[in-house]
This record gives C-alpha cells, sequence and structure tokens, in this order.
C-alpha cells in the first residue's frame, strides 16, 4: 500500500524521483540505496534507477522481492507501476535460477528451465563454454571455462550462483592476536566480525566469494585479515599501491601470530614469495609492450593460495579480470568503499571477483562513533579576467586543466590553512604545475608519484607525529594511506568527475581522532567544467547522505566563514 504523503515517485522507466526536503528523506534513502543506484542529486530532487545489477546485489545480500516492492511502497506517493513490480521480481527471480556446481569432477551447469538452458547452449557467446548436456538439467563447462561462463552469462542478463566448491590452498595458522604488538587490546567490531562471517559462510560454498562494501576508515584492512584467519590458507593480496602493501604488512604482523618471515612483498622493489604475500596491481600488470603477455600474471598459480584479496576492486585493473577468469576455484574477497568504477566494468566485478555480500552506510558507522562526522564544504573562486580570455578559446580539456589550476584557489588555500591552524591539514591537487606552486609558496613538502617511497614513508609519519602540518600530496594520496590523525582536507583539483576519488579522498579524514569532525573542503572555479565536475564527484557523497554546503571565496578569504564543532557558517546548502 502506497503513501499519499511519501517522498518518492517511482516511475515506469525504473526511476525513483526522491524529494530530499521531506521528513522522511533519509529513511527513504537508506532503504533505495540496499537496491537501486543514485543516478543524480541536484538540490531538491534526488534521481535513482533500479537496474538488473542493482537487484541482483540485493538479492546476494538475501533480500527478498518482498522486502523491495514493501519499501517501495511505503515511500511511494503514487502507486507503484506495474512494469516496476513485474521487473523486480523478473530479475531478482533470475538470482539463483542457474547454479554452477561441481559433479564428478566436472563443472555443471543447472537450471530446472530446460528452455533457458538450450537457449543458453546455442547462445553465440555463452554456448562456446559448454561441452555437451547431461538431460533437461544441466550442461557441461569446459574444465577452464568456470570463470568465462559466468562472465558472459551475466551480460545476456542471466546471473550465475557459483556453488561449485573452493580449492582449500596450502594450510596457514593465521590467528587474530587480542593485544597488538604494542600491547593494545584488539578485537574485530561488530561489523567486522559480521562482514566476515557472511564472506565465509562456515567455509560452505555458499561463501567464500563476493565483495565486502565498507566506508573508507571503517578497517576494511582489519575485515580482510579476520577472513584471512577464517579461511587458514596462504593468501594473495593485491592492492593500490607499495605504500599500501607495507600498510597490510604492518597490520598482519601487529594483529595477528604470523612471524615477518611468513609475509612477503612483491613489488617492483622486491619480488618475495611467502605463505601471505602482497602485490600491487601496478606489477601485476606490468608488461615491456602492449602486443607482450604479462610475465607477472603467473604469480597467480605460483602459490597455492586459498584465498584472494582484491583490495580496492573497484581499481582492479581490466586485464586482471583476465587472470581471475582463470582462478574461480580460489576464494576470492573483493574490499572497496564504493562498488562504482569509472570504467562501466561493475558487471565483470560481479561475475568474477563476486556478488556483494555485505555492506554497512557512512552514516550508519558515523552514528555509531567508527568514523567520523563529515562537514562538507564547496567553495567557488572566480576565474581572473585574463585567465577567462583563455579558457574562453581552449579546448574542453585544457579548460579543465585553466581551471583546476586558477591561482586565485591559492588565496582561498591560505585562508583555510589560517582557519584550521590547529587542526591536521591533508592538501590534494590533480596537476604538478600546482603541486609545485603550492608547495613553493607556503613551503609545504609534497608527496608525488615520483617521490621515493621511503621519503613518503618518512613524511607520513612526521605527519601523524605532528612534525609536518599541512601535507600536500597528488593523486598518490587517494589510496590506502593511513592518517587517522589527518581531520580537515583540502581539494584543489581532481581526476574530472571521478565519484570512486572522491569516495577515497573524503576517506582519508573518516578515521575517528580528537572531537570526531572532520572537514572536507573542494575549491573550484565558479562557471566553468571545474564546477561541472564538482558536482559529478559530489554524486557519491550524496548517495551516502553528505550534504555540500557552497559558500563563496570572498566569505572564507575576509573572515566570513566561521568553523565550530557541528557547522559551517555563511553559506547555504546545496
Amino acid at each position: 500500500m502506497t503513501n499519499p504523503k511519501g517522498p518518492a515517485i517511482v516511475q515506469a522507466d525504473r526511476s525513483i524521483l526522491l524529494e530530499v526536503n521531506h521528513p522522511d528523506f533519509e529513511a527513504a534513502r537508506d532503504a533505495l540505496a540496499a537496491f537501486a543506484e543514485l543516478v543524480k542529486s541536484p538540490e531538491h530532487i534526488h534521481t535513482y534507477r533500479i537496474s538488473a545489477l542493482s537487484l541482483w546485489n540485493a538479492a546476494a545480500t538475501g533480500l527478498s522481492v518482498a522486502q523491495v516492492i514493501e519499501a517501495l511502497e511505503r515511500f511511494s506517493r503514487y502507486d507503484i507501476p506495474d512494469v516496476v513490480r513485474s521487473e523486480v521480481v523478473e530479475y531478482m527471480g533470475r538470482y539463483g535460477r542457474l547454479t554452477l556446481e561441481a559433479e564428478g569432477g566436472r563443472f555443471i551447469l543447472r537450471s530446472t528451465d530446460a528452455a533457458l538452458l538450450k537457449q543458453i547452449a546455442h547462445h553465440k557467446a555463452a554456448g562456446r563454454y559448454f561441452e555437451g548436456a547431461l538431460g533437461d538439467d544441466r550442461l557441461i563447462v569446459t574444465p577452464s571455462a568456470r570463470g568465462f561462463v559466468k562472465q558472459a552469462l551475466v551480460k545476456i542478463g542471466f546471473p550465475v550462483d557459483d556453488i561449485a566448491g573452493y580449492t582449500p590452498g596450502a594450510p596457514l595458522d593465521v590467528r587474530l592476536r587480542e593485544q597488538t604488538v604494542s600491547g593494545r587490546p584488539f578485537e574485530l567490531r561488530q561489523y567486522q566480525s559480521e562482514s566476515a562471517r557472511v564472506f565465509y559462510a562456515g567455509g560452505g560454498a555458499r561463501g567464500g566469494s563476493g565483495v565486502v562494501v565498507l566506508p573508507c576508515g571503517a578497517g576494511k584492512t582489519v575485515v580482510g585479515i579476520a577472513c584471512m584467519a577464517q579461511v587458514k590458507a596462504h593468501t594473495l593480496v593485491l592492492t593500490a599501491n607499495v605504500v599500501a602493501v607495507r600498510q597490510w604488512i604492518r597490520e598482519l604482523l601487529d594483529k595477528t601470530n604470523l612471524r615477518p618471515d611468513q609475509v612477503a612483498e612483491y613489488t617492483g622493489d622486491n619480488k618475495s614469495i611467502a605463505p601471505v604475500t602482497i602485490a600491487t596491481y601496478q606489477i601485476v600488470t606490468y608488461r615491456k609492450r602492449k602486443s607482450e603477455e604479462f610475465p607477472h600474471f603467473a604469480l597467480f598459480s605460483r602459490g597455492d593460495w586459498g584465498l584472494i584479496i582484491y583490495d580496492e576492486v573497484h581499481l582492479l585493473p581490466a586485464p586482471v579480470f583476465r587472470a581471475t577468469a582463470e582462478i574461480q576455484s580460489r576464494r576470492r574477497l573483493g574490499l572497496t568503499a564504493t562498488l562504482v568504477r569509472e570504467d562501466g566494468l561493475e558487471e565483470d566485478v560481479f561475475s568474477l571477483v563476486g556478488p556483494k555480500r555485505f555492506d554497512v552506510p557512512w552514516r550508519v558507522l558515523e552514528k555509531q562513533g567508527w568514523i567520523a562526522t563529515a562537514d562538507c564544504t564547496e567553495v567557488r573562486v572566480e576565474m581572473p579576467g585574463q585567465g577567462r580570455l583563455g579558457y574562453a578559446v581552449a579546448d574542453q580539456r585544457e579548460q579543465y586543466r585553466l581551471a583546476a589550476e586558477n591561482p586565485r584557489k591559492l588565496d582561498v588555500l591560505e585562508a583555510l590553512m589560517k582557519l584550521h591552524k590547529d587542526d591536521h591539514v591533508l592538501i590534494i591537487a590533480q596537476y604538478l604545475d600546482q603541486l609545485h606552486a603550492i608547495s613553493e609558496r607556503f613551503n609545504i613538502p609534497v608527496i608525488e608519484g615520483k617521490t621515493p617511497v621511503k621519503r613518503r614513508e618518512e613524511l607520513y609519519a612526521k605527519f601523524r607525529s605532528g612534525e609536518v602540518n599541512p601535507l600536500l600530496v597528488s593523486k598518490v594520496g587517494n589510496f590506502a594511506i593511513d592518517l587517522p590523525e589527518a581531520n580537515v582536507l583540502i581539494q584543489l583539483s581532481g581526476t574530472f568527475g571521478s565519484r570512486q576519488e572522491e569516495a577515497q579522498r573524503l576517506g582519508r579524514i573518516l578515521r575517528p581522532y580528537g572531537d570526531n569532525l572532520a572537514h572536507f573542503y573542494t575549491i573550484v572555479t565558479r562557471e566553468t567544467r571545474d564546477q561541472d565536475f564538482g558536482a559529478k564527484r559530489q554524486l557519491f557523497l550524496v548517495e551516502q547522505g553528505y550534504h555540500y554546503r557552497v559558500v563563496d571565496a570572498e566569505d572564507v578569504i575576509e573572515g566570513r566563514m566561521t568553523v565550530d564543532r557541528r557547522t559551517v557558517g555563511a553559506g547555504s546548502e546545496a
């Protein structure tokens, strides 16, 4: 039964319009996030869309058709269109309709729908992965095609529930400490323990593959370690960069019984292999020429891995999907703050790493005190007169760069640093010329791509101790740096409209510290592509329940904007 005063309008094209200023907005937003994707989020009306993939991920987490329909009815102002009801039933009903099982040493695709199996067997893309049929309800899968057949079938709209089981891998006694090496008490948070339990599923075939979605700062590395303690087998971890590799190593040695000789780094600097090996995506996808094979793909088969962990799985390079398709007998865990991929390959994550198994919204953990409350502010600055002329005649890519590198942003930066002189401030910029201009003007140390790992770790350590503050980083600061002290981030430029980047950057300041309030600033040039891309990047934050407050640069520079524990003055919500 619909709600005449509800905040949502469900439309026949599977889009949902949600009224932001409605008293039930937050409850509706949290309910919709479980089975629909946020498409756009201007000031007053947010647009969601129900997709096949969003419904399959919902089904994989245990959400039922009845629960989805009930949520739509509870918040919808008008009757739910019949076509939406039928498509929710249709698409969610497809999950589990095909199962992949192990039988007599072979992989078998099973379904009670004989017509569907016949259709699949004769499909141009999927049919080549079968070697014949066993009656009307089973197809024999080519032995090496376990991953490829799942990848092909999800693309034609029929997800496979893979319950064919896993190779146990070489055993490894991984146990969690009750105290860290430094003597601090250590235990899993409830949601960390629950996510590991759901992933492992008692060691049965229903578990062992999938993605855990948790906010940056919520301890995804600890979740990975908890899963290792459940699986108790040799483990390969793939992550974003060398700093992240060494962070994993520190966490493993600090929070488990593993010895240093049982944990190895496989990077450009050190290619060692041990029972637990941590590698970068960069080294795995390295090759001298595009025409050559990837020499380090052999890493996937060199160890008897019982578990492969894809840290920051939304960054998983496309070539690694090929290797992942070939190792479907290994348990696979994806860790991420967002299922959004800028290359649109969410379906490949679903089919090859696994569906979403567990997630907790940012705002839930924020209310529980596990991550910091975030105050998000967009500061809009004018383009100087001469700059406007150059911007007008530039091509689109150059227009963005000119707007992103607007020199007037540095005046805003200076004012924000004075405002937060007692805080721990990270400054992030995309372009090297801009980075160096900031570094020289304010005498701030900078970390960029060419900064040696040893120097990076030295600066991070000095930032943690307070010896260095602020710290200036390029886009290398987007990923897997452990700086819980940081509570202010000022962003001067980013990667066009990347939502995943915005999530990663906000995550740098969400670890609870001090007064548990984080401030996220993004400085954009008014009426330019910089502002347009800024609006796109906001989408992820709005999806998580954060509101940007828009202020004018002059309010910041002239000191008319004040900051306290809970709010920022001089501005209006956008």
